[in-house]
């Protein structure tokens, strides 16, 4: 096995499936990301990228590919302060997410699932104040 490390430095953008861009775009904003990014590509196609307000990394938000479907698991985990705060904004915004937070005692945070407009899950994880 070889020893020699890749340049990889950071994580930039993970990609999300999204049937209607500009209603995810609104979705995401309703969160509280921005939109970074919004530019024409390859004919009829959009390249978007949200980002929380404070957050190097940023979603993309690209029509899925023929062979891809949409109401996937993401694995993307987003953080807060404050889960149960998260969980009432979104919950108050009409955001499907879990009936409540879970939690399963340490070392493990607080968190719950959410689904965007295309049921695509996604993570919110409570993160204490030294992490």
């Amino acid at each position: 096995m070889s020893t020699t490390k890749t340049r990889i430095r950071q994580i930039g953008l993970v990609i999300v499936p999204s049937t209607d861009q500009d209603r995810s775009i609104q979705f995401y904003e309703s969160l509280g990301f921005e939109k970074r990014t919004d530019i024409p590509f390859g004919g009829n196609y959009r390249w978007v990228e949200v980002y929380p307000p404070s957050g190097t990394a940023g979603i993309a938000l690209a029509p899925p590919r023929e062979q891809d479907s949409v109401g996937v698991e993401t694995g993307i985990a987003l953080n807060t302060d404050d889960a149960d705060a998260s969980h009432a904004q979104m919950k108050s915004l009409g955001v499907d997410v879990d009936a409540e937070v879970a939690r399963m005692g340490d070392p493990v945070p607080p968190m719950f699932w959410f689904r965007d407009p295309d049921g695509n899950r996604l993570m919110v994880v409570e993160l204490s104040q030294e992490q």
